[in-house]
C-alpha cells in the first residue's frame, strides 16, 4: 500500500486546493478584516475565539500547501478537518435542525461543512491511512 496504487490522487489534491482557498482565505479574512467576514457570513463572536478559528482556518490552508507537495505525508491535515466537520455537524447543526432553531442565514456555513465532510470522505485514503504497514 505504501504505492498509492488505490490512493484518488486526484480528489485528495482537489480537497487541498479547496482548503487552501477557501478556508486560508476565511482565516486571512478572519483575523484581519474580521467585521467584514462576520457581516458575510452574518455571526457574531468575541475577538478572541474568532482569532482561534481564523487561526485554525488559516493553518489548515497553509498546511494543506504542503499537501500539495506530499499529499499522503499531510494526510492528517484532511483528518483533523473531517474531524471538527463531522463533529459540528453532529454537536451543532442536527440538534438545531431537530429543534427547529436552526437561523436560515446559517445555511450556508452548513453546506460549506458538508461539502468539505463529503469531500475528505472520497480523498482520504483510509486503507492506506489505517494499514499497519509504515510508509516509507
Amino acid at each position: 500500500m505504501a504505492d498509492g496504487a488505490n490512493v484518488r490522487w486526484g480528489w485528495l489534491r482537489f480537497m487541498y486546493v479547496i482548503t487552501i482557498i477557501s478556508a486560508g482565505a476565511v482565516g486571512i479574512g478572519m483575523l484581519f478584516t474580521p467585521e467584514v467576514v462576520k457581516a458575510v457570513f452574518q455571526t457574531s463572536c468575541d475577538a478572541s475565539p474568532y482569532g482561534m478559528i481564523g487561526g485554525t482556518f488559516l493553518a489548515f490552508g497553509l498546511l494543506s500547501i504542503l499537501g500539495l507537495r506530499a499529499p499522503l505525508k499531510f494526510t492528517p491535515v484532511l483528518l483533523l478537518q473531517l474531524t471538527y466537520g463531522l463533529a459540528w455537524i453532529g454537536a451543532v447543526l442536527l440538534p438545531l435542525v431537530v429543534a427547529g432553531a436552526f437561523p436560515a442565514s446559517h445555511i450556508p456555513i452548513a453546506v460549506i461543512f458538508v461539502v468539505f465532510v463529503l469531500g475528505d470522505l472520497v480523498a482520504i485514503p483510509f486503507k492506506y491511512v489505517f494499514s499497519a504497514q509504515a510508509p516509507t
